[in-house]
Protein backbone atom coordinates (compact mmCIF):
# COMPACT_ATOMS: atom_id res chain seq x y z
CA UNK A 1 0.00 0.00 0.00
CA UNK A 2 2.76 2.46 0.89
CA UNK A 3 4.64 1.75 -2.32
CA UNK A 4 1.64 2.65 -4.41
CA UNK A 5 1.09 5.78 -2.31
CA UNK A 6 4.68 6.86 -3.00
CA UNK A 7 3.91 6.76 -6.74
CA UNK A 8 0.46 8.27 -6.52
CA UNK A 9 1.55 11.69 -5.23
CA UNK A 10 4.23 12.32 -7.93
CA UNK A 11 1.85 11.11 -10.66
CA UNK A 12 -0.85 13.52 -9.47
CA UNK A 13 1.64 16.42 -9.27
CA UNK A 14 3.09 15.74 -12.74
CA UNK A 15 -0.40 15.32 -14.20
CA UNK A 16 -1.46 18.63 -12.67
CA UNK A 17 1.59 20.38 -14.13
CA UNK A 18 0.94 18.92 -17.59
CA UNK A 19 -2.72 19.95 -17.49
CA UNK A 20 -1.77 23.47 -16.35
CA UNK A 21 0.86 23.87 -19.08
CA UNK A 22 -1.51 22.51 -21.74
CA UNK A 23 -4.32 24.88 -20.79
CA UNK A 24 -2.12 27.96 -20.38
CA UNK A 25 -0.10 27.42 -23.57
CA UNK A 26 -3.01 27.91 -25.98
CA UNK A 27 -2.86 24.29 -27.09
CA UNK A 28 -6.41 23.84 -25.83
CA UNK A 29 -7.64 26.23 -28.55
CA UNK A 30 -5.63 24.42 -31.22
CA UNK A 31 -7.04 21.09 -30.09
CA UNK A 32 -10.58 22.46 -30.07
CA UNK A 33 -10.16 23.92 -33.58
CA UNK A 34 -8.82 20.63 -34.94
CA UNK A 35 -11.64 18.68 -33.31
CA UNK A 36 -14.25 21.01 -34.80
CA UNK A 37 -12.73 20.79 -38.29
CA UNK A 38 -12.48 17.01 -37.91
CA UNK A 39 -16.21 16.82 -37.12
CA UNK A 40 -17.32 19.18 -39.94
CA UNK A 41 -17.52 16.96 -43.02
CA UNK A 42 -18.77 19.64 -45.42
CA UNK A 43 -16.01 22.20 -44.93
CA UNK A 44 -13.32 20.32 -46.85
CA UNK A 45 -15.56 18.19 -49.05
CA UNK A 46 -17.24 21.24 -50.61
CA UNK A 47 -13.94 23.09 -51.01
CA UNK A 48 -12.44 20.12 -52.86
CA UNK A 49 -15.53 19.89 -55.09
CA UNK A 50 -15.10 23.57 -55.99
CA UNK A 51 -11.41 23.00 -56.69
CA UNK A 52 -12.17 19.97 -58.85
CA UNK A 53 -14.54 22.07 -60.95
CA UNK A 54 -11.70 24.48 -61.82
CA UNK A 55 -9.99 23.65 -65.12
CA UNK A 56 -6.65 25.15 -64.01
CA UNK A 57 -6.59 22.80 -61.03
CA UNK A 58 -7.37 19.79 -63.23
CA UNK A 59 -4.56 20.64 -65.65
CA UNK A 60 -2.07 21.36 -62.84
CA UNK A 61 -2.55 18.53 -60.32
CA UNK A 62 -5.44 16.51 -61.78
CA UNK A 63 -8.59 15.65 -59.86
CA UNK A 64 -8.06 16.05 -56.15
CA UNK A 65 -8.71 12.86 -54.23
CA UNK A 66 -11.01 12.93 -51.17
CA UNK A 67 -9.09 13.53 -47.96
CA UNK A 68 -9.06 11.33 -44.92
CA UNK A 69 -9.44 12.46 -41.32
CA UNK A 70 -5.70 12.27 -40.67
CA UNK A 71 -5.15 14.95 -43.33
CA UNK A 72 -7.20 17.40 -41.26
CA UNK A 73 -5.20 16.61 -38.13
CA UNK A 74 -1.95 17.18 -40.04
CA UNK A 75 -3.18 20.49 -41.43
CA UNK A 76 -3.60 23.90 -39.90
CA UNK A 77 -6.98 25.16 -38.71
CA UNK A 78 -7.92 28.42 -37.01
CA UNK A 79 -11.53 29.17 -36.10
CA UNK A 80 -12.56 32.68 -35.05
CA UNK A 81 -15.66 34.87 -34.74
CA UNK A 82 -17.48 32.42 -32.43
CA UNK A 83 -16.43 29.52 -34.67
CA UNK A 84 -18.18 31.06 -37.69
CA UNK A 85 -14.99 31.90 -39.61
CA UNK A 86 -12.23 29.47 -40.50
CA UNK A 87 -8.78 29.69 -42.07
CA UNK A 88 -7.30 26.33 -42.92
CA UNK A 89 -4.54 24.70 -44.93
CA UNK A 90 -4.50 21.00 -45.79
CA UNK A 91 -2.33 18.79 -47.95
CA UNK A 92 -4.06 17.37 -50.99
CA UNK A 93 -3.16 14.67 -53.48
CA UNK A 94 -4.15 15.10 -57.08
CA UNK A 95 -3.90 12.58 -59.89
CA UNK A 96 -0.78 14.38 -61.17
CA UNK A 97 0.81 15.36 -57.88
CA UNK A 98 0.47 16.87 -54.40
CA UNK A 99 -0.31 20.39 -53.26
CA UNK A 100 -1.83 22.41 -50.46
CA UNK A 101 -5.33 23.84 -50.32
CA UNK A 102 -5.77 27.14 -48.46
CA UNK A 103 -9.35 27.83 -47.38
CA UNK A 104 -11.02 30.88 -45.85
CA UNK A 105 -14.73 30.54 -45.20
CA UNK A 106 -17.58 31.97 -43.14
CA UNK A 107 -20.50 29.97 -41.84
CA UNK A 108 -23.90 31.38 -42.82
CA UNK A 109 -27.04 29.46 -41.84
CA UNK A 110 -25.12 26.23 -41.19
CA UNK A 111 -23.45 26.39 -44.64
CA UNK A 112 -19.92 27.47 -45.44
CA UNK A 113 -19.50 30.45 -47.79
CA UNK A 114 -15.98 30.32 -49.20
CA UNK A 115 -14.14 33.61 -49.43
CA UNK A 116 -10.87 32.13 -50.62
CA UNK A 117 -9.75 28.77 -51.93
CA UNK A 118 -6.19 28.65 -53.24
CA UNK A 119 -4.20 25.68 -54.49
CA UNK A 120 -0.44 25.85 -53.92
CA UNK A 121 1.84 23.43 -55.73
CA UNK A 122 5.29 23.16 -57.28
CA UNK A 123 5.62 22.81 -61.05
CA UNK A 124 8.31 21.83 -61.78
CA UNK A 125 9.48 21.20 -58.27
CA UNK A 126 11.65 24.36 -58.22
CA UNK A 127 8.80 26.73 -59.16
CA UNK A 128 5.95 27.38 -56.76
CA UNK A 129 2.59 28.31 -58.20
CA UNK A 130 -0.73 29.41 -56.75
CA UNK A 131 -4.10 28.98 -58.43
CA UNK A 132 -6.85 31.21 -57.05
CA UNK A 133 -10.02 29.14 -57.23
CA UNK A 134 -12.20 31.58 -55.30
CA UNK A 135 -11.18 35.06 -54.21
CA UNK A 136 -13.83 37.36 -52.79
CA UNK A 137 -12.74 41.01 -52.54
CA UNK A 138 -12.38 42.34 -49.01
CA UNK A 139 -15.39 44.39 -47.84
CA UNK A 140 -15.33 46.85 -44.95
Amino acid sequence: MRKSLKWLIPVIVVSGIVIYLFSSSGMGKVTTDLAQAYADKGLYKNAIEKANSNQEVISAVGRIKPIDKLTILNGEVIFSNNNNTVNSTIKIIGEKGPGKLDITAKRENENWQYEKINLRFKDPLENRKIIEIIEVPYKE
